[in-house]
């Protein structure tokens, strides 16, 4: 998401040898492998699940959803706010209310609702930053989980207190829980971000290493294809 001036500027510095490469890794997350929860998620009959799950920008929490086995699908979107149908510009002013989302659908019999919230906790995104990920700064770009109903977001909070008595991150996590109440999708030019524009100096630097992350920390789960979204 280049709303951050400085992130080119970085890069063009590194390539003429102005800058050491370590710069253009200063908001790089050093992920953290999330133990699975100890409780089970709630029951359900279905072939489809779906839950919104927001961690700064939208475009790296998708990349990382599409490469996960068992997802069948991965939205980029607004959600948490008061104004209806968004437009990017107006969730990226903070008065909106919304925070980038993304809408998860996944199959539980292939990936369950804790591994996918285990890989949000782990690579998707650092959950103890608060309204911030990253160079992003903003109330838009918070952690927080939409769920689809009340059990959910009981299973989402009881997680996070299990997290947060392990002790595993080094701050206390920040992701807010609430049931969501609408969701809505990004405009078509912010789907699939991340895979269309790989050499971008913003999604080489805090993109990619998260799916390079998924695939490392949790290689049961990988695919090396993503499932992208088609276009609309």
């Amino acid at each position: 998401m280049a709303k951050f001036p400085l992130m080119p500027l970085l890069a063009f510095a590194a390539s003429a040898g102005l800058v050491g490469a370590a710069t253009l890794t200063v908001w790089a997350q050093t992920p953290v492998t999330a133990p699975p929860p100890d409780i089970a998620a709630p029951g359900t009959s279905a072939t489809s699940q779906t839950i919104v799950l927001a961690g700064g920008c939208f475009w790296g929490v998708q990349a990382v959803f599409q490469h996960v086995d068992g997802v069948e699908r991965a939205v980029s979107g607004y959600a948490g706010g008061t104004v209806a149908n968004p437009s990017y510009r107006e969730v990226s002013s903070g008065m909106t209310g919304h925070a980038e989302s993304v809408e998860v659908t996944f199959d539980p019999r292939k990936v369950s609702l804790g591994a996918v919230l285990q890989i949000y906790f782990s690579v998707a995104h650092d959950p103890t930053q608060v309204n911030r990920q990253g160079p992003d700064e903003g109330t838009q770009y918070r952690s927080e989980i939409f769920a689809a109903d009340a059990a959910e977001a009981k299973f989402a909070r009881d997680y996070i207190a299990q997290l947060d008595s392990a002790k595993l991150f080094r701050q206390p996590i920040a992701t807010k829980v609430e049931t969501l109440a609408a969701f809505y999708p990004a405009e078509g030019y912010h789907q699939n971000y991340a895979t269309l524009h790989p050499a971008e100096p913003y999604i080489a630097y805090n993109d990619a290493p998260k799916v390079e992350a998924l695939k490392r920390l949790f290689p049961e789960r990988y695919r090396d294809k993503p499932r992208l979204l088609a276009a609309q």
